[in-house]
Order: structure tokens, then C-alpha cells, then sequence
């Protein structure tokens, strides 16, 4: 059994600590961006069959951990995220005006916030990389804020970078004016801003934000990279704001996979990840017409449906997923809606 190493830090039990910060918060971001991916080796069946229950049990405790870390699947949509971003970094090195910025939009559990994190991922290796040992903070990522402010916005930025506690003393263009500094020193060139659906210009506040946030795309020699669902619905590009932000970013939308080849390529780069000890290779490939019945195309779905039905057979013993434990796992709600229900077939 191999497994990734675990974090010297624990509880009093003597188990190790899976609390990690949010990616919101510069030392979360920085684990996940140092963190390897999920590697889980089985046992020959002769040496499995032979665990002692106790041995058994945290044998498949570690199986469990590793099917519910969330596999990064290099879709179309990833690639093409992680092109145009690396392209619109590369154009705006030397811009001195306004750069241009990028936005994502799609339904729910598309994939947007995975590709925009693999995108600030790469980016930020290749940095180290290329200055190794430096204390650069190549990439921000942060989400707008709900009911957002200007001052709530220059918040989300401060807590990113672990400022000092803000007091009520400081004022909106103290607190920018700090982060703005803290972030030219630290030659940030990504800036990642998630649920940008929450801005809409066709409110006040979002009018408000949307000023805000233009100050420092105008102050940061940054790229801006925005994500959010189905943004072009959601008010982002009304009036005079909306029109300046659709012109300095380009849009890529993501969205349900139609069932074709790439989709078939998906579920088996799912079904290579599975550590089962009586799961018949092809088995999910097989049942690809069916999965996409289930998910309706999202990658989302498709991924929290086999790694759901992976624990459910380390639980009950099976060890292999069929159509028949598939059927019993519940997806999320907009999938459930949408896939007609399938009937069952009677006993005996």
C-alpha cells in the first residue's frame, strides 16, 4: 500500500489533521498548489485477503481518503483555460494600458473553478521555477463578495494575503492602498476573482464593486481572470461598466459535455483512478450512455457520481461498481431534475 505521505500535524489521537485553510487564504493556496495528487497502490489480493480486521479497516479508511480528494481531469475546457491564460499573461508583460482579462462562464458544475485554479496552479509553479527561492505571490485568488462593497472587496484581498486585522478606522482606500502595495512588492502578475456572477451592474452596489475592482486591474500590473455562472445572464455586462469589461476580457464558456468520444475519454481517465480490488476494467466505459443519462454531460457530476459509488463499494464490501449501486447514489439536484427516472427492474 502507498499512499501520499500525511501531514506532521495532528490531534491528540495521534491522527493527522485533513483540515487544511481555504484557497482563499494565501497558506491554503500555497498547499494546494504544492500539494502532489492522490496516489493510492492495492495490495495483491493474496496480501489483502490476509488483513487482520484492524489492518483491514484502516486499509480501506486510506482507500476512502483517496477516492474523496477530487481527480483533475484534463478536459478540452481545462486546456483551453490553461492556453488562453498563459497567452494573456505573455501579451500583458509590457502593457502599460489596460490589459486584458479573461472570464469563464458556465451552469453549475461545468468545471470553472477547477480550470481557474489549474490555470493559477501552473502558473504559479512555473514562477517558482524560474525563481526558485524567491517570496513572490505570483497568483491571488479570492471570490467576490456576496452583497459585495468596495471595502468588502479590499477585505477579501487583505484576509488572501493575511494582513493585520483591519479596524473599523481604516477606510476603503487605506485598506486598497495597502493591499495594492503588498501586492506590487510581491510582483502578483494572476489575479484569480471566483463568483463573479455576484457583481451586476445593474445595481448600485455591483456599479460600486465593478468601480472597485477596476481600480485595481488599473493599479496592478495583473492579469484579471473572472469566473462565474452563466455570467452573461447575470447583469455583468450592463451599461456603461458592463460594455468597458466585455471589451478588455474574452469570454470562454464552459458547459455539459455532449456524448461523444471526449466524454467517453472522461469517464476512463475516472475509471483508471479507482482503487477496487473487484472492479472489472471498462465497466464504467460500458456504461458511458448511461452516466451521461445520469449527469447530463457535467463534469461535476460525472466526478462526485463514481467517486460517491467507489466509497459506497469499499463500504458495503463489493468492491466494484455496477449499474445497479450506480442507480442508488444520488447526484446533485439539477442532474436528478433533469434524468428521467429510470424504472427498476421488480425482484425475482
Amino acid at each position: 500500500m502507498v499512499v501520499n505521505a500525511a501531514q506532521p500535524d495532528g490531534d491528540e489521537t495521534g491522527l493527522p489533521d485533513d483540515r487544511t485553510d481555504p484557497s482563499t487564504q494565501l497558506e491554503g493556496w500555497r498547499r494546494f498548489v504544492e500539494a502532489d495528487p492522490a496516489i493510492f497502490v492495492l495490495l495483491p489480493d493474496q496480501q489483502w485477503r490476509a488483513l487482520s480486521p484492524q489492518l483491514r479497516e484502516t486499509y480501506d479508511e486510506a482507500r476512502i481518503s483517496y477516492h474523496s480528494e477530487l481527480q483533475v481531469v484534463r478536459t478540452s475546457t481545462v486546456k483551453e483555460i490553461a492556453h488562453q491564460g498563459r497567452l494573456l499573461t505573455l501579451l500583458n508583460q509590457r502593457e502599460h494600458g489596460a490589459r486584458r482579462g479573461m472570464i469563464v462562464s458556465g451552469q453549475w458544475t461545468t468545471g470553472k473553478t477547477t480550470a481557474l485554479k489549474q490555470l493559477g496552479r501552473t502558473h504559479e509553479l512555473r514562477i517558482r521555477q524560474r525563481y526558485p527561492g524567491s517570496d513572490r505571490i505570483p497568483v491571488v485568488y479570492i471570490t467576490a463578495p456576496p452583497k459585495g462593497s468596495p471595502r468588502k472587496l479590499a477585505l477579501e484581498f487583505a484576509r488572501f494575503l493575511g494582513l493585520p486585522v483591519i479596524n473599523p478606522r481604516h477606510n476603503t482606500i487605506d485598506v486598497t492602498s495597502a493591499v495594492c502595495q503588498v501586492l506590487i512588492e510581491a510582483r502578483t502578475d494572476l489575479v484569480l476573482v471566483d463568483e463573479i456572477h455576484l457583481l451586476n451592474h445593474a445595481t448600485t452596489a455591483g456599479e460600486d464593486l465593478s468601480d472597485h475592482l477596476k481600480y485595481f486591474t488599473e493599479h496592478l500590473p495583473a492579469t484579471f481572470v473572472y469566473a462565474g455562472i452563466n455570467v452573461e445572464n447575470s447583469g455583468l455586462f450592463t451599461g456603461v461598466r458592463g460594455k468597458q469589461l466585455g471589451g478588455r476580457c474574452i469570454l470562454v464558456r464552459t458547459g455539459a459535455f455532449p456524448p461523444n468520444a471526449e466524454w467517453q475519454a472522461l469517464v476512463a481517465s475516472l475509471e483508471t483512478t479507482l482503487r477496487l480490488h473487484r472492479h472489472q476494467t471498462n465497466t464504467l466505459v460500458k456504461l458511458a450512455k448511461y452516466l451521461h443519462q445520469r449527469t447530463g454531460g457535467m463534469i461535476g457530476s460525472l466526478s462526485h457520481l463514481i467517486r460517491a459509488a467507489a466509497i459506497s463499494a469499499i463500504l458495503d464490501g463489493s468492491e466494484q461498481i455496477t449499474k445497479t449501486l450506480l442507480r442508488d447514489i444520488r447526484v446533485d439536484h439539477n442532474s436528478e431534475s433533469d434524468s428521467p427516472p429510470e424504472p427498476r427492474r421488480a425482484a425475482g
